[in-house]
């Protein structure tokens, strides 16, 4: 029997390993070294950051994070010390899809504008769905993904991305380094000085991808999901005019994203255990959360009210 260490907001999992290992379920802030020290299995979220720091002189062999990114994952200290690691790329991507499509109308409607063109940087799983949305829209779409020019995909330079009415980052967070194309600071100065005027920034893929404080000082339009120093927010950002929409990185919170997610994650465990029968989770029930048009405006005005209640807003996010 392993033992599995669960961050206890990930829902679905209740029951899933009984027959493999015995479960012990923490809160983020609960993940110490002492916590995780006799450990085979963690399956934890972004806050939960698997390093050095906490897996020194531990037991564990495999990590499966429930989300799409895991730049949280220090890989090269999992590979020289024999863990693996899975995530869930796509788990939650028509959710931050729907997220872009809200953003789209309200804006919309906020600037008096049609907007007519959009940039999308980063086309895997969730930049795909998010182009076809934008071209349903009747929407120019321009691409930018060099890491999909291998794949007979031709993207277009940075260049022409500023040149649309809207630019969303749909990438994960990678330095120097870790790709042949880093996305650290990728919206800089030097980027959001080619913008349009009256631009629409949206970053509801990754903090760090966007430097908050250029975009701050650039004047231009934007909507902010994911935030560089999370819990503890740009407020000038946050509070500034130019910020239509804020949210406490909720984009991919669906009840079905969700789902998929620790779906995913038990699938990984399973396997990495050599079983094969198949983990059932618990049935996704009907989503109890707003989804009504105008969702994120009200989510916008909470972050805005109480910007010291990121964490709490986020814990107690009721998925749509």
């Amino acid at each position: 029997m392993y033992k599995i260490v669960i961050d206890k907001y990930i829902p679905f999992l209740e029951g899933v390993f009984d027959g493999i290992g015995d479960v012990v379920r923490k809160s983020p802030e609960e993940f110490t070294p002492a916590a995780v020290r006799d450990a085979d299995v963690l399956i934890v979220r972004t806050r939960t950051r698997c390093d050095a720091s906490l897996l020194d002189g531990s037991s564990v062999k495999f990590i499966a994070t429930a989300t799409i990114g895991y730049d949280h994952i220090d890989t090269g200290y999992c590979k020289s010390h024999g863990i693996s690691w899975a995530s869930c790329p796509g788990c939650n991507a028509q959710a931050v899809c729907d997220y872009v499509e809200e953003v789209l109308h309200y804006c919309e409607q906020v600037m008096s504008k049609k907007f007519r063109s959009i940039g999308v940087v980063g086309a895997g799983n969730v930049g795909s769905l998010v182009v076809q949305m934008a071209r349903n829209k009747g929407m120019r779409v321009v691409v930018c993904d060099p890491l999909r020019n291998d794949e007979g995909f031709v993207s277009s330079p940075m260049e022409s991305i500023a040149e649309c009415d809207v630019v969303s980052f749909h990438t994960p967070l990678t330095h120097d380094g870790e790709s042949r194309y880093p996305t650290y600071r990728l919206c800089d100065e030097a980027f959001l000085s080619g913008c349009k005027r009256d631009a629409l920034i949206i970053n509801a893929a990754r903090g760090g991808i966007v430097d908050e404080k250029a975009l701050l000082e650039s004047g231009r339009k934007c909507v902010i999901d994911c935030w560089e120093c999370e819990p503890h927010i740009n407020r000038e950002l946050l509070l500034s005019s130019n910020t239509l929409l804020a949210s406490y990185h909720i984009a991919g919170y669906s009840a079905q994203g969700k789902w998929n997610a620790s779906q995913r994650c038990a699938d990984a465990v399973y396997k990495w255990a050599g079983r094969s029968e198949n983990p059932n989770l618990q049935p996704l029930g009907k989503a109890e959360g707003d989804n009504e048009r105008g969702w994120l405006a009200r989510v916008s005005e909470q972050l805005k009210v109480m910007p010291d209640a990121f964490e709490k807003l986020r814990k107690n996010y009721v998925l749509r």
